[in-house]
């Protein structure tokens, strides 16, 4: 289902000739009533929004998933540990198992819960992120007031917080994807839109990632009217280095003309294998599954015999895949992980000056 759903999202706009996308363009329009009902009660004060007694700054998107919040969130906290603030990075736990109001994933010092517990995002941030505590939660008004009055944090990172309006923030940071930054132009489940355009209203800096020449285009007419007056930030997401099976980094120049089986488990696998392309590797083979995805004894089976049928000589996934992987030894002694990072390619400027007007950033 997932991806006949996605399928749809990559067909034209104007493309209502097979029932499925009439059924989902008909589901789209009540969801999208009810999305402007409640931003209105926000607006109206309706429904009131939680004052934390620090600065919060939110990073999230209009669309589901793979814009790169992560390595952003990542990004931000560091800038703002690193000018001497106290941030702590509140997540929901997607895809963890976790059922209690607060999860300490880390509390600045090491790394206190696993994947399975708190879902892959928060422990790749908690790993990424030396002195930052980073907690997970569905109230993230209740992870808050933990992490200021337990942790002493001083400032709250809302990650993938855009629609998460019951915390009043300081900043809104939008990410949106230069290839294609409103998806299809349609709603969920139509499209990939989470909310309308005109949510950008709300945003303080909005962010085009994926900005790398080959990708860039001209900001698209439909969202241009919301830019005035913005920050506008052009960002890639940049691969740093491979660390091995014994944690230790090295640099990536040792892909290049090396057979490659690589897979992943993320919301845009292809980002990857262009990632490994772009690094000189040469992909024997590949494997994508779901965003989010837990992998099985059958996975490892199917990882393993297809390695071997194309005899590549480096096994590779991501991160983000890689903290799921990490107890399971077989196939971690053969395993590499790519690392990445956030790199600002225009606007670094503006953001430095929205963070110290905003949330007083020393």
């Amino acid at each position: 289902m997932e991806a006949l759903i996605r399928d749809m999202w990559g067909e034209p706009r104007n493309e209502f000739r097979k029932p499925l996308h009439i059924f989902f363009y008909l589901l789209s329009l009540p969801y999208g009533a009810a999305v402007r009902a409640r931003n209105r009660l926000f607006d109206l004060g309706v429904l009131k929004q939680e004052r934390m007694g620090c600065p919060v700054v939110s990073v999230g998107n209009l669309t589901v998933g793979g814009t790169g919040k992560t390595p952003m969130v990542i990004k931000l906290a560091a800038m703002l540990r690193d000018r001497g603030l106290r941030p702590a990075v509140l997540s929901r736990g997607y895809g963890g198992t976790n059922t209690s109001p607060v999860l300490v994933v880390s509390d600045g010092r090491q790394v206190l819960a696993g994947p399975e517990e708190a879902g892959d995002e928060p422990v790749l941030i908690a790993r990424r992120l030396l002195n930052v505590p980073v907690l997970a939660g569905t109230k993230r008004t209740v992870t808050g007031q933990y992490a200021r009055e337990t942790l002493g944090a001083d400032v709250l990172v809302l990650d993938d917080g855009f629609q998460h309006r019951w915390i009043r923030r300081d900043l809104d940071i939008v990410l949106l994807d230069s290839r294609e930054p409103l998806g299809n132009g349609f709603l969920l489940p139509r499209g990939p839109l989470r909310e309308p355009p005109e949510a950008l209203e709300r945003a303080g800096v909005v962010v085009f990632t994926r900005s790398e020449k080959e990708f860039a285009q001209a900001i698209d007419e439909r969202i241009a009217g919301w830019l005035p007056g913005r920050p506008v930030l052009r960002t890639r997401v940049r691969p740093t280095s491979l660390i091995g099976s014994d944690g230790k980094e090295s640099s990536l120049s040792s892909l290049a003309g090396k057979r490659v089986f690589a897979f992943a488990g993320i919301a845009q696998p292809d980002s990857f294998r262009l990632s490994i392309e772009s690094l000189g590797g040469r992909v024997a083979g590949f494997i994508a599954f779901g965003d989010h995805h837990r992998y099985t004894a059958e996975d490892m089976r199917r990882i393993e015999r297809e390695l071997a049928e194309t005899g590549a000589e480096i096994l590779l996934t991501t991160e983000k895949d890689g903290v799921k992987l990490s107890a399971i030894e077989a196939l971690r002694q053969r395993l590499s992980l790519l690392a990445v990072e956030t790199e600002i390619l225009e606007g670094a400027d503006a953001l430095e000056t929205a963070l110290r007007v905003c949330i007083g950033v020393r």
